[in-house]
């Protein structure tokens, strides 16, 4: 038989942590080829969490407990992993909130979809079929839903529907490859950075949906500004699509500088001045790319292959090129002409047309996810 461990980071818990480890060994029942192993990593809770599971162990001889200082979520998960994989040695690791928030019976699901394949299950509240609670206020509700949606546009991932969920089964060999990443993360941004991680390293992702209770003992342990804020900070920072945004800044800077120059100063036409900064920022936003904003899939450091994607690289930037030609074109009849009104109607046309078309188009032909 497979293991599989289900790890519950917990602190002060005392209110559900039995009836939540008793439900979860129900579970057991439904599974033909998986054994059900627990791994309780409690950060020295203040109740009785601790005491109730030793004692429950005497009835489980696979209930396991580890007891760590409280160093926030994901730092327990990392604890967790490591006791998982030197002790138990699972096929799979989960991930589970202890507070009974999370359905055990879905445990059986996540399960079908690592034997259909799947690599990393994540348990959605926000596909057809996941809820979050009905009872939740409205702010609370527009803090769960625009955090998601956020971090989905800001990723640029929106066929992944949830991202913060804690909900979720990971194959060990997938824990293993993450492990020095996300081992960076001690907060609930822990979620955001395994997910990120794991969609780079082309790992075989699916989702199920879950419904979402709210706890019914103790605490929540989020801070909401800080989880805001640090959420923030790793999209803008790990985010391919904003480190593009950045790249084609630069390169709107350079595009309209020269477009500006040549059009004003050197008295070129808008069609010529236009081809020549198109042509510069191209340069420009091609080596930028391919060394920044898609490193994790930077291009084979050879002479053919640069040439070659620098080519196709120029070809798929070619209707770029006739849009902001051709949009200057009609912005110019419609509104005028004033002082600034090559770069302001070339803004529009970037923002507007460019940028979705170019980045659909670079993570297809040039950037492509290596299976």
């Amino acid at each position: 038989m497979k293991k599989a461990v289900i790890i519950l980071p917990t602190y002060n818990e005392e209110g559900s942590i039995e009836k939540l480890i008793k439900e979860i060994f129900a579970q057991e029942k439904q599974m033909k080829i998986w054994e059900l192993h627990i791994l309780v990593v409690d950060s020295y809770s203040k109740d009785k969490t601790a005491v109730i599971v030793r004692s429950l162990k005497k009835q489980y001889p696979h209930l396991h407990l580890l007891e760590t200082e409280k160093e926030g979520l994901g730092k327990a998960y990392i604890n967790g992993f490591a006791y998982a994989m030197d002790h138990i040695n699972p096929f799979v690791i989960f991930e589970m909130d202890a507070d009974l928030s999370h359905n055990p019976a879905d445990l059986p699901r996540f399960l079908k979809k690592i034997e259909a394949g799947a690599d990393f299950v994540v348990g959605s509240r926000y596909m057809k079929g996941g809820s979050i609670p009905d009872d939740w206020g409205f702010h609370r509700k527009l803090f769960s839903i625009v955090g998601n949606l956020i971090i989905r546009f800001g990723f640029m991932k929106l066929s992944i529907t949830e991202w913060t969920n804690g909900y979720r089964a990971i194959k060990t060999w997938v824990v293993k490859e993450a492990f020095n990443h996300v081992k960076n993360y001690s907060d609930y941004v822990f979620q955001v950075a395994f997910l990120d991680y794991a969609i780079k390293h082309n790992v075989r992702i699916a989702e199920i949906p879950v419904k979402f209770v709210d706890r019914k003992w103790g605490k929540s342990k989020i801070n909401a500004v800080q989880y805001i804020s640090n959420i923030l900070l790793y999209v803008f920072s790990n985010s391919s699509f904003v480190k593009y945004i950045i790249v084609g800044g630069t390169g709107f800077i350079i595009d309209s500088a020269l477009l500006y120059t040549g059009y004003h100063f050197l008295r070129l036409t808008v069609a010529i001045s236009k081809i020549i900064s198109s042509e510069t920022a191209i340069v420009s936003n091609f080596l930028l790319n391919n060394f920044w904003a898609f490193s994790h899939k930077k291009l084979e450091h050879n002479a053919k292959t640069y040439g070659s994607k620098f080519i196709v690289f120029n070809l798929v930037s070619v209707p770029s090129i006739i849009f902001q030609t051709v949009g200057i074109f009609l912005l110019t009849i419609i509104f005028g002409k004033h002082l600034f009104y090559p770069v302001v109607y070339n803004a529009i046309v970037i923002i507007l047309v460019v940028i979705p078309y170019s980045y659909f188009v670079y993570t297809r032909f040039i950037w492509k996810d290596r299976r």
